[in-house]
This record gives C-alpha cells, structure tokens and sequence, in this order.
C-alpha cells in the first residue's frame, strides 16, 4: 500500500488557502475537511470574535483528529484545510500525521498582506464565504501568524501569488 499523505495549510486570511485545497483535491483518492465549513455549520451563530473561533476550533478538532487518522489510515489521502498558522497549530496536525504513518506535506502560500487584504474586501463583498473578515480582525490574526521553519521537520512546498 502506498503512503498517505496529509497537506496542511500554512497562510494569511484570503492567500488562497481554499482555492489551492480545491486543486489539491483533484487527485485521486483524495479528501478535503474544512474548518470553515464544519465551524459555519455547527458554531456560525456563536461567532463574533477571534476569541470565539479559537474556542469553537478547538472543539471542531477534537472531533475532526481522529477523523483524519482514521481516513489516512485506511489510505485516503486528507488535505487539512485547517489554518497551520502557529506552531501549535502544526504540533496538532504534525501528531495526526504520525499517528496514521502518513507523510505530513505543509504548503505555505506566502502571500503579501497588501494582496491579501485586496482579496478579503472582495470575498467579503461576494457575501460567498462563510465568515466575513475586517481588516482590523486581519490585523489581529497577522499577528499570532508564525511562518514555518525547516527544523519543524515538515516537507515544505512554498506557494507565491
């Protein structure tokens, strides 16, 4: 049996995080779990603040980790569309990897804020995301953003726009 392999998502609101899962998602026996999606459908109406999404997230990954584990396990390949942000973040996602045997790939679009900022007035002007993102909350989430270092031990795939 060939390895699975679990991608990971490390970039800034709007880099295109969603548009390269959606990509990565075309290979064969392939999978795409996304937070956004499980946190708009189970905690859309309990989120207001960053506070909230941390709190809501953590739920969603006690459940969604040993989802991942057993996908990967039984040979689907998981593109985690999960921020991979911070180094906790990829300690999480880095242990379900190594729990399923599977390789762990971190693609890191490393997007200018200027574009970014762009992008998210014009999803949040679409209405077609499931959260809207101001730029001051940007400004809130840029700050916790930790970009990944090789001595994390992840094969890194950097993506520019």
């Amino acid at each position: 049996m060939t390895e699975t392999e679990l991608h990971m998502l490390c970039g800034k609101p709007a880099a295109g995080k969603s548009t390269l899962c959606a990509e990565l998602s075309r290979a064969a026996g392939t999978v795409v779990i996304s937070e956004d999606a499980w946190l708009a459908a189970l905690f859309g109406d309990q989120m207001s603040s960053i506070a909230d999404f941390v709190r809501c997230s953590q739920k969603v990954r006690e459940v969604a980790g040993p989802h991942v584990v057993d996908l990967l396990k039984a040979g689907v390949n998981v593109v985690l569309d999960f921020q991979a942000n911070t180094l906790e973040s990829r300690a999480w996602m880095a242990g379900l990897a190594r729990q399923a045997q599977a390789r762990a790939t971190l693609h890191h679009l490393d997007v200018p804020d200027e574009v970014c900022k762009a992008r998210l007035r014009a999803r949040n002007a679409s209405g077609k995301h499931p959260f809207s993102v101001s730029e001051a909350q940007f400004d809130q989430i840029v700050a916790h953003f930790v970009a990944p270092d090789a001595a994390e031990g992840f094969t890194v795939q950097v993506h520019h726009p």
